[in-house]
């Protein structure tokens, strides 16, 4: 066969078609004849001659073409598919013929067994060295997109087990096998690499589901081994992340786009499945994977902001796209590490350098993924507590926030590793001697830590703990008797480090006191030991001689250093702790040791004489005892005054300790209530000195209120006396605190705090602050109370009584409400059924109905319609602005756990409708959030381009005409818009929703486009492929078309200068770059569908007639308002400064004229080429603009240069008479 090339032509043909007719037939008998085909070909392809072929004459080239088509039109046996395709290699093909080649293997795929596949893909990526690199990832990519689907189908079917297929970890080898292929061969062929990163950004731009599917994402995490290739790879997939998670975003936030856009494959879905697979060895893809998880915690995790804050949302439900990629990262490191053992060193390390290096930055995020990793396999983890103990040696450099969350996180640890908890305890030891206050802060809070989290044999069980371990590999070896016994040696060696503390800044103090009655809680056999602590400690600044006013000494807790004025001990901190540790000991322990010996109980009683003394000897001091009278001084300024406020402050505290520790041992009694309330006044005496001082001074900044010292269990419990106590024998004693408004008003404030500070923080000050559990049921009891005084005593009805300053108690609890509202929202989204069953308070205990979280609160929602109804029903000048703004706001925020679907939905949103179009109030801000809650809902029920006309109709009427001889008939669609409401307002809030209609309609287009380019590129893309988009494009031009006689009334419309014009520019400027994409999309289906459709046409002629020359004639009546304004005040030349700044703001605010001019040019630019490709006039409706011609007009120029002249005359004679300077002025004013 070497001679081959010799042979004649005609026999060269014989040759090969009787290969061709074999492999046809299958009669093959083995594969290893067709070595000699290739040389056949390629002798063949050098023929010059012309050759008899079939019924005509073609040259040896032509003759091969026809060969190989022939060939790959036949059948082949699934045998010799290998070796026919390697074969190829051989060839000199065409890219033509190359074409022909791979569909033709591609085809195949489908119809070998699955372990042929691998082999076949080798031999396809070789061939694809000599082009259609393309077609081959295409086909590979697709077919196993497709046998996922399958797969994926057949296992969710239970039914269909049997027919399952391909078992699952045979399918996932063989992919991952492919995957190495592919890398191996992008290593080799770097150009193929480049396809393939083409190929899936032209995927993400129009329908995810055709090349992005989980095995490419795999193929893609393999190929970032490459190092040329690892950065675009990574940007690649962050950008699908986040654009996934946007359009998400974008569906769910309208029902537009939802009944036109089917759901979306997720990315963030895709991964995790790819994490799931990796368990079938696929260690190419791991690395990847772990490296993306970080990429995503890095780039999107919470940020700190300018103040020092920093945004989180810990346990909310993110919404946001960034919160959720980094939600993303977080999953997949975690599921990554339960997965592959191997990786799981690295992971940790990479968790704990992040957590020590970047301290600075808020880091919530690494420390919750350390949490789980932890409390998925504490034991596992021993192995790598070196690392552990060495993130310890850090510890007294990082913030006490991150310390507080590494410990927390490694904790279960800690009860497992001896050898770790030694470490702890040694850096903890050197850290309470540190120079830095904030690494002594942190040796205590570490502290705390470990004496909460080690039990001391006979404690109370931990029922009432708030985050018991709920691992069973922790409880190995902790209760044994011997570890108890050692726990209890090792808990007051501790407890002596921590006495060592009370010595130390009120900062540190503040702390231990803060935290001693968690670990009384959960320890409960170090009670002696922490009581005797407290007590030594109160007896220093306690007055024992019962005759000695005030019982505290106050001096003692202030610390004097030269000029500097400080807190020594936190008195108020000190007796909360007291109070909160005695409530519990009596409640829980002394009622299981009645039997007991009872020697040591001594101090108890002690400490409850002590109590009862302070009170009663704190009622009977005036403020003159505390030198605190009116005359004192509380200046910040002064030493004196900087004394007196912290003085003041530690009074009022004690007085809130004594407030809670006397209603709590009360049992109703009613001199207990008069001793509440005398305490009460000496507080309130207090505040509203400190709060008129600081009311003269300018600071208002630094009488921030303090945090009350009252618990929130104590707040609720109060509340439900005060409001909803009807039992008779408590009667008597509470009508002495409900006779005082003020301790009333006081207790609702209280409330309201201690949620902003939820809302805040995501936790309360005071015990069971950072239970999340008993939080809850505070809240429920509280909102219970709150709603049920809200609505049983209306505002009005209360106000009506007597005026007294600040706000009504009915006001307070209404804030109140609107304040849990959303707290709940934000914390405890999945417990909201229960928290609106718990509102519910019902009488039909008996029959347990399960009532939906739509019923409830839309019953809810009822109730607060029918108070703004009431408000609004009364005389404009009874309105009570603020009462009805939060009356909308809790509305909106209830209207949030309606489901859009359900009946509820449109009631609420028809209500909100009729209460727009039917009630008139002045009020802007009560005219905003009304507004902005009919357009929240109706986004959700449909498309809001009808409302948006309307509104604009009525904006037009209300505001006048640019031309003020046009007459505007005034359509009064909404009784809301007016007079004062439609300028800013109104006009600012149509607008931007104009805007997401715009952004939406913008989203569409891009998608379209996205799958248009993509059906060009496949080729197949006849008249029907673009049938499917039809709905599509008919709603987009519906959007445009209402939204163009939106803007076409308020470019009709005098509206004031300012920010309405400027965004009214900017918003005319975004629709016509829509349009003209719109238009650009046209011109690139032109071809394939042959011409516009008619209602495309009407748009453009509506743009040409309705909305352009308008535009122009807008922004000749905003230049010549502009340049009144620049004349007057022109006019007043000695102010020179005002001048500049109103020069500043002309130039602002005309800045985007130019852009519109631009847009509108470029709309007609594209639209004369769209209308040589359709043969369809589209200019004939557009005038082209006058706005801007630059003739000289002779006698406006004339009379500009004569005014001028005169002004320069009038200068000169003003300065030759000096003395006549004052009445040259007054002229030219009075010109």
């Amino acid at each position: 066969m070497l001679e081959a090339h010799n042979f004649p032509g005609p026999l060269l043909v014989e040759l090969a078609n009787e290969f061709v007719g074999a492999i046809k037939e299958g009669s093959l008998m083995n594969g290893k004849s067709l070595e000699l085909l290739p040389i056949i070909l390629t002798a063949l392809a050098t023929k010059k001659e012309n050759l008899a072929y079939g019924k005509g004459e073609l040259n040896g080239e032509e003759c091969k073409k026809q060969l190989i088509n022939a060939l790959c039109s036949g059948r082949w046996n699934q045998q010799y598919v290998i070796q026919l395709t390697s074969m190829f290699r051989d060839v000199p093909l065409t890219a033509e013929e190359m074409e022909f080649v791979m569909e033709k293997v591609l085809r195949m795929f489908s119809k070998l067994n699955l372990q042929e596949i691998p082999p076949l893909v080798y031999q396809l990526l070789v061939l694809s060295s000599k082009g259609s690199r393309k077609k081959v990832l295409e086909g590979i990519i697709s077919f196993f997109s497709e046998l996922d689907k399958q797969h994926n189908e057949e296992q969710s079917g239970d039914e269909l087990l049997d027919l399952v297929t391909v078992p699952s970890g045979e399918l996932r080898h063989v992919e991952g096998t492919i995957i190495l292929h592919i890398v191996f061969a992008i290593k080799l062929d770097c150009e193929l690499g480049r396809e393939l990163l083409k190929h899936l950004k032209a995927g993400q731009q129009g329908d995810l589901s055709n090349n992005i599917c989980p095995f490419s994402i795999a193929l893609l995490l393999s190929v970032t081994r490459i190092q040329r290739f690892e950065e675009q790879v990574f940007d690649l997939l962050k950008t699908l992340i986040v654009k996934s998670f946007k359009d998400l975003q974008l569906l769910q936030g309208s029902k537009f786009l939802q009944n036109l856009v089917p759901h979306r494959s997720s990315v963030s879905a895709m991964i995790l499945e790819v994490v799931k697979n990796s368990v079938h060895s696929w260690d190419h893809v791991t690395q990847g994977l772990v490296e993306l998880g970080f990429i995503l915690m890095d780039l999107y995790g919470p940020k700190k902001i300018p103040d020092g804050k920093t945004i989180e949302t810990s346990s909310s439900l993110s919404r946001m796209p960034n919160q959720q990629a980094c939600k993303l990262g977080a999953n997949i490191l975690l599921e990554t590490f339960k997965i592959h053992e191997i990786i799981r060193q690295e992971i940790l390390e990479q968790v704990l350098n992040r957590v020590v290096t970047r301290a600075s930055s808020p880091i919530s995020h690494f420390l919750d993924l350390l949490s789980n990793i932890v409390m998925y396999a504490p034991l596992v983890l021993q192995s790598c507590s070196s690392k552990v103990t060495e993130t310890f040696d850090y510890l007294s450099f990082l913030p006490l926030q991150t310390v507080q969350g590494l410990l927390k996180a490694v904790q279960p640890l800690l009860k497992v590793s001896m050898s770790m908890r030694d470490s702890l305890i040694i850096v903890l030891r050197k850290a309470m001697f540190a120079s830095q206050l904030d690494a002594r802060k942190s040796a205590v809070a570490g502290f705390l830590l470990l004496l909460k989290n080690f039990k001391v044999l006979g404690s109370l069980s931990s029922s009432q703990c708030s985050q018991s371990i709920g691992v069973s590999q922790v409880h190995v070896d902790v209760h044994s008797r011997y570890n108890s016994v050692a726990n209890e040696t090792f808990c007051l060696e501790i407890m002596d480090s921590l006495r060592r503390c009370i010595g130390q800044q009120a900062d540190v103090r503040l702390m231990l006191y803060e935290g001693f009655y968690d670990v009384l809680r959960r320890n409960s056999q170090l009670a002696n030991s922490i009581m005797q602590t407290l007590l030594s400690q109160l007896k220093q600044f306690y007055e024992p001689q019962s005759d000695v006013l005030p019982p505290l000494k106050l001096e003692a807790c202030i610390l004097t250093q030269g000029d500097q004025i400080s807190l020594q001990e936190p008195l108020d901190y000190l007796l909360c702790c007291i109070q909160h540790c005695l409530a519990w000991y009596k409640s829980r322990v002394m009622p299981l040791q009645q039997e007991e010996e009872e020697e040591e109980e001594g101090f108890y009683q002690d400490l409850d004489d002590m109590l009862e003394s302070i009170t009663n000897r704190m009622i009977k001091s005036e403020l003159e005892d505390f030198e605190l009278d009116k005359s004192a001084d509380f200046s910040q300024s002064t030493g004196v005054g900087i004394k007196n406020s912290i003085c003041a402050f530690l009074v009022m505290g004690v007085c809130e300790v004594l407030i809670e520790y006397n209603f709590s041992i009360s049992n109703f009694s009613k001199n207990k209530f008069e001793e509440v309330l005398s305490l009460f006044m000496c507080y309130k005496k207090l505040s509203d000195i400190l709060n008129e001082k600081a009311g003269k001074g300018k600071t208002k900044a630094a009488n921030k209120t303090n945090d009350s010292f009252l618990s929130l269990k104590f707040v609720s419990d109060l509340l439900t006396a005060l409001f909803r106590d009807s039992t008779q024998s408590h009667e008597e004693s509470l009508s002495v605190l409900r006779s005082s408004n003020e301790f009333m008003r006081y207790a609702v404030s209280v409330a309201l705090q201690k949620v902003q500070q939820l809302k805040e923080t995501g936790h309360v000050s005071g015990p069971d602050g950072q239970n999340p559990e008993k939080i809850f049921q505070n809240l429920c009891d509280i909102t219970r109370v709150l709603l049920w005084r809200y609505t049983s005593i209306p505002t009005s009805v209360e106000e009506s009584g007597k005026k007294e300053k600040g706000k009504s108690i009915s006001l307070l609890c209404l804030e109140g409400l609107q304040k849990i509202f959303s707290a709940v929202q934000q914390f405890y989204q999945p417990r909201i059924h229960q928290f609106l069953g718990a509102l519910d308070v019902t009488d039909k205990e008996g029959e347990e109905v399960e009532v939906s979280v739509n019923e409830r609160a839309a019953f809810q929602i009822r109730q607060f319609q029918r108070s703004l109804l009431n408000l609004l029903s009364s005389q404009e000048e009874d309105f009570n602005s603020k009462e009805a703004l939060l009356l909308v706001t809790v509305l909106s925020n209830l209207s949030k756990l309606l489901e859009p679907s359900s009946p509820q939905f449109v009631q609420m949103l028809s209500w909100t409708s009729k209460i727009c179009k039917e009630y008139s109030r002045e009020d802007a801000s009560f005219c905003k959030g009304l507004m902005n809650l009919l357009f929240s809902l109706h986004v959700l029920y449909k498309s809001p381009v009808i409302l948006l006309r309307d509104l604009s109709q009525d904006i037009h009427g209300h505001l006048g005409d640019i031309d003020q001889d046009v007459e505007v008939e005034k359509t009064n669609h909404f009784a809301m818009v007016n007079l004062r409401t439609a300028a800013p307002t109104v006009c600012l809030l149509v607008l931007s929703q104009a805007e997401k209609v715009l952004e939406e309609v913008d989203w569409l287009i891009t998608r379209l486009k996205g799958q248009v380019s993509q059906e060009i590129v496949s080729e197949e893309a006849s008249s029907q492929a673009t049938l499917p988009n039809h709905p599509i494009e008919k709603a987009i031009i519906m959007q445009l078309g209402t939204l163009l006689t939106f803007f076409h009334e308020l470019v009709q419309t005098a509206l004031p200068s300012g920010s309405c014009v400027d965004t009214l520019l900017k918003d005319l400027c975004k629709m016509y770059t829509i349009l003209t994409a719109l238009v650009r999309y046209y011109l690139q289906v032109c071809q394939s569908s042959g011409g516009i459709p008619k209602n495309m046409e009407k748009l453009v002629k509506l743009s040409g007639s309705h909305l352009t020359p308008l535009c122009y004639s807008f922004i000749s009546y905003v230049q010549n308002k502009k340049s009144k304004s620049l004349t007057y005040t022109g006019e007043k030349k000695e102010k020179s400064a005002a001048v500049a700044t109103a020069m500043a703001r002309v130039l602002r605010e005309t800045k985007p004229i130019p852009n519109l001019i631009f847009a509108i040019e470029q709309y007609e630019k594209f639209l004369i080429h769209l209308s040589k490709k359709s043969k369809v006039n589209l200019m004939q409706h557009m005038k082209l603009s006058t706005s801007r011609d630059f003739k000289i007009k002779g006698n406006i120029l004339d009379m500009v240069l004569r005014e001028d002249e005169e002004e320069d005359e009038e200068g000169t004679a003003s300065q030759h008479e000096e003395e006549n300077k004052e009445p040259a002025k007054k002229k030219r004013k009075n010109k």
